[in-house]
């Protein structure tokens, strides 16, 4: 074992005791230590991490998000190899977070009947979508999230769901509206009568009860947002299944603006619903949303109004 990859280890088991998946990055990462290898290179410098993170085909978007986990790991080793080079900043265009797309009533109302005409009329298929698919709009859960429910997860007599050990290695409890409650308990009896004995622990799965992953719901959504127009066929961009959650988190934070909340205070409680790290992810909704925007404007001017 080269001493590259002992350090890789370290760095990734260290990263992983923090709470983070890192899985994508720890297979990028075991790349790069391969690519050093093959050219004999013992120490990391800019000039080989650079040409590691634009090897083809590569985007400069996906080259700088290379680079920069490079950048993470060589800041490790640099710490026992001074000889080692960081990657400086700013090699690439700065990535921008796009902005999201925010469903209509009608629009979530459209893509939830699309599903449930999905093939076959007699099969869990599309109660499945139809569900999974609503349960996101209405908690804002990421796809991930719901895919991976559990079927005791579920509490369904409370009304409560737990999500364990998601992103950045979170948990949390999300309490469940009465109307969405009901659908789901729907969903459980459905699923149940066409599964039998073939019931397995998830909660959301698939014609023959096999696990539901997010590679199977991307092709699914792209399918039925071409149907109700959401997309044109052959379009590489447009509204994502991210984006329910987005919605969610607009529509909370609008609410709360045109009811005179004190939004200051009330958003660490959508950040933890949310299970975002740290409240400062839910504040990007602020700047994202030009009608959140304004709401606030609004709300400043009257605070600030000159009273005769």
């Amino acid at each position: 074992m080269t001493d590259l990859r002992s350090a890789l280890k370290r760095y990734l088991s260290m990263r992983q005791g923090l709470g983070y998946k890192y899985r994508k990055q720890a297979r990028d990462l075991g790349d790069f230590v391969s690519f050093m290898e093959a050219r004999k290179a013992t120490t990391i410098t800019t000039k080989l991490a650079l040409a590691w993170a634009t090897l083809p085909p590569r985007s400069s978007v996906s080259s700088a998000m290379r680079l920069t986990v490079v950048r993470g790991f060589a800041r490790h080793v640099a710490s026992m190899d001074p000889k080692t080079q960081i990657p400086p900043t700013g090699i690439f265009p700065q990535w921008k977070r796009p902005n999201p797309y925010i469903y209509s009533d009608e629009e979530i109302d459209a893509l939830l009947a699309a599903a449930l005409a999905l093939p076959p009329m007699d099969g869990l298929r599309r109660w499945t979508y139809h569900h999974l698919f609503g349960l996101i709009a209405v908690t804002g859960m990421r796809l991930s999230e719901a895919t991976g429910l559990q079927r005791s997860d579920v509490d369904l007599k409370e009304g409560v769901l737990a999500v364990r050990q998601t992103k950045f290695g979170k948990s949390r409890l999300l309490p469940l509206h009465p109307t969405t409650r009901a659908a789901l308990h729907r969903y459980a009896e459905r699923r149940d009568r066409h599964l039998g004995s073939r019931c397995g622990p998830n909660f959301f799965v698939t014609e023959r009860g096999c696990p539901l992953v997010k590679y199977y719901v991307h092709p699914v959504f792209l399918r039925l947002s071409r149907e109700i127009g959401l997309r044109r066929p052959g379009d590489s961009s447009g509204p994502r299944v991210h984006d329910l959650r987005h919605t969610f988190a607009m529509r909370t934070l609008l609410g709360w603006y045109r009811e005179g909340k004190d939004v200051k205070q009330s958003l660490p409680a959508l950040s933890t619903y949310l299970g975002h790290t740290c409240v400062q992810h839910t504040y990007w909704y602020l700047s994202a949303c030009p009608d959140l925007m304004q709401e606030a404007v609004r709300r400043l001017d009257r605070r600030w109004e000159v009273k005769p």
